[in-house]
Formats: structure tokens, C-alpha cells, sequence
């Protein structure tokens, strides 16, 4: 079991601020690991949803539409913008400001008692260019326990938790 970091809240806000940048990093075009866009639909957004090569390889072995679980180590983030219309062609939204980063991991023995999947939000302050883990006055509401996702993918769970349809190439 692991125990509960005490990191300061600086290096917390600095870990995660990193593990954004690693996952956008990984997401170049060409390299299977940009999944696929979406546009928002518990608020105004525009995302980008990512993952990494073992959540694709399930994805392409036909999970989860075949009734199989995603296998551990599968990892998705979904980056949100607030929406902005383009300047020069105003009909169409590019994202804007960054708003926050999801992320959900696979790890059946850690995250037992929540299908499997640990769950988490960081919030951009694009002031001072900074992530804080998301709160229960957000909307949706998050806790800062890896189940804060858990109660809102409930609905799917004949798919293993996951709401994503990888888009076909």
C-alpha cells in the first residue's frame, strides 16, 4: 500500500506541472499517441484526449467494445482550453486558455476499490501559470483521492470505465 505524500504544496503543484508537460510531450503527431478530440460536454471546452501506447494497443485489440478490461499500465489525460474564436475564420473554436488536465491510469491492485482506474484534475491558473489539484467546489465536483472520477464513469462501466471511442485511422 502506498502511503500518502507530504510534499510540500510547491513541489506538489511542481510534480504536477511536470507530469502535464511529460504527457503533452508525448503526444507527437505521428507517433500514435494523440487518441482524439472532443468538445466538452460537462462544460464549454475544447480537448484533446491522449494516451499512452499500451491504452492504444488495447484500444486497436478492440477494447473496449469486446467486452475486455483495459490492461494495467493503460494511461489516458484529456487537456482542456476554454474555447476562443478563431480570428481569422470566427465560425470556428481553437482553444484559448488552457483550463485544466484529466488524467486516468490503470492499476487494478492500487486502485481496487474503483474499478481499477485512479482518477485525477489539475486546474491551470493562467495568471501565475500554475496547476493545483482540482476541489469539490469545481464542476464537477473532484476530491483529492484518486477516486474523484470514479461516480461520473460509473455509467459506463460494462466499458471498463472509459467513455473514449478511439477514433479509427
Amino acid at each position: 500500500m502506498n502511503k500518502p505524500r507530504k510534499d510540500p504544496p510547491r513541489a506538489r503543484a511542481a510534480a504536477s506541472r511536470a507530469s502535464v508537460q511529460r504527457a503533452a510531450a508525448e503526444a507527437q503527431p505521428g507517433q500514435g499517441k494523440l487518441d482524439q478530440g472532443s468538445h466538452g460536454m460537462v462544460r464549454q471546452a475544447v480537448a484533446v484526449i491522449l494516451a499512452n501506447p499500451v491504452m492504444i494497443e488495447a484500444y486497436r485489440a478492440g477494447i473496449p467494445g469486446n467486452g475486455k478490461a483495459f490492461p494495467d499500465g493503460a494511461k489516458m489525460a484529456k487537456i482542456h482550453w476554454n474555447p476562443a474564436k478563431n480570428q481569422y475564420f470566427p465560425d470556428t473554436t481553437v482553444p484559448g486558455t488552457l483550463h485544466d488536465v484529466d488524467f486516468m491510469v490503470k492499476d487494478s491492485t492500487r486502485f481496487s476499490d474503483s474499478g481499477g482506474w485512479g482518477w485525477a484534475v489539475f486546474n491551470h491558473d493562467a495568471a501565475a501559470n500554475t496547476f493545483t489539484p482540482g476541489t469539490l467546489t469545481d464542476q464537477p465536483p473532484q476530491g483529492n483521492d484518486a477516486k474523484c472520477g470514479f461516480s461520473c464513469h460509473t455509467g459506463v462501466k460494462a466499458r471498463d470505465y472509459v467513455f473514449t471511442e478511439y477514433g479509427k485511422r
